[in-house]
């Protein structure tokens, strides 16, 4: 059995409790946020698990080296509690089950993840993935799981992740490029929690990007544009990568405008929270983020995660800033894509 590295003593010895008091949909001070962590530890009921909207941002706020969140996740599955409605959480589990579903490139030492998500392989073409575009791998034998997050269904990932890390290392792949921050944050993050070894090195794509623009910075023609950034909740769990953001769009000519939900501060997509909490929390938070985007005179909403930018990227275009993938951007710097509305 799988079971949390979670230590009571480092969260009892921490001064700020800041993986509560920083939420930024629950609104508790040091004092109240100490107590409901205590209920959570003990397997008490706390208002925190039925108001949890599964940003992960907790795990990003703890400097303890403690995994609050995904305690919070296990103890809301042991409670019953759940995030989203069950059905969608069942569809979920059933349409994702390993199942001998999979497409495998021509498998390289070196390779990249597109887990099962059907977009990757449109967006890693061209320039950018030359030398590796043939070499990888997708489908649910290779899915990271860690979407169980949102739906309080840590069991499926502790049974499922296992075979997931064996099914790639069979393939003799010793450095996985991962193009979506789940499946970084999986194998780096939530694996090690769990002791899960990882036999294998895992790259990010945006540190792949970044060193692919600088071998091709003599195609680059700066952009010139001014950007704000969608920064997904699965990047909460491998915060060390945000700077490529901006070493990205330094090479680019890409100017990040002045914004109040930025970094640590970042809010989320909100799908998840229509799910769960309900349309007005929802319709808030994607308001209170797209106004804070209009506000900053952003011509481009840039996106890692595909679902951010298919859960919002509409409502972004109709507010006047244009939606586009952080890869796809970087094409237009090098000549590769036109500009949107070009």
């Amino acid at each position: 059995m799988l079971e949390l590295n979670f230590d009571p003593a480092k969260c009892a010895a921490c001064k700020t409790q800041d993986c509560l008091v920083k939420c930024q949909y629950l609104h508790l001070d040091k004092d109240k946020a100490r107590t409901e962590m205590q209920k959570i530890i003990n397997g008490e009921d706390s208002f925190v698990l039925r108001d949890c909207v599964t940003c992960y941002a907790c795990e990003e706020y703890c400097k303890m080296g403690n995994h609050p969140f995904y305690l919070i996740v296990e103890r809301q599955e042991e409670k019953g509690i759940l995030p989203a409605p069950r059905p969608i959480a069942t569809m979920w589990v059933n349409q994702t089950g390993p199942r001998g579903r999979f497409t495998v490139g021509k498998v390289e030492e070196k390779a990249l993840s597109f887990c099962f998500i059907p977009i990757f392989p449109f967006l890693a073409t061209g320039k950018l993935f030359d030398g590796i575009a043939s070499s990888y791998i997708m489908g649910e034998e290779f899915f990271c799981n860690a979407v169980f997050l949102h739906y309080a269904k840590m069991s499926v990932i502790k049974d499922r992740l296992p075979k997931v890390i064996e099914n790639i290392a069979k393939l003799g792949i010793k450095e996985l490029i991962c193009l979506h921050d789940e499946c970084y944050g999986t194998f780096n993050s939530l694996a090690p929690a769990y002791g899960m070894e990882v036999p294998f090195k895992t790259t990010h794509y945006l540190e792949y990007l970044y060193d692919k623009l600088k071998e091709l910075k003599d195609e680059i023609k700066p952009l010139n544009v001014k950007v704000a950034y969608q920064r997904p909740c699965s990047n909460r769990l491998s915060p060390g990568t945000q700077h490529f953001v901006d070493d990205i769009f330094n090479l680019m000519g890409a100017y990040r405008v002045k914004r109040e939900y930025v970094g640590e501060n970042a809010l989320c997509c909100a799908e998840i929270i229509r799910m769960g909490q309900g349309y007005k929390i929802a319709d808030d938070v994607q308001k209170r983020n797209i106004d804070d985007m209009v506000k900053g005179e952003a011509e481009y909403c840039v996106f890692n995660c595909p679902f951010c930018q298919l859960n919002i990227g509409e409502k972004v275009a109709k507010r006047g800033v244009k939606p586009i993938h952080i890869i796809d951007l970087c094409k237009m710097a090098i000549g590769e894509k036109p500009a949107l509305g070009a």
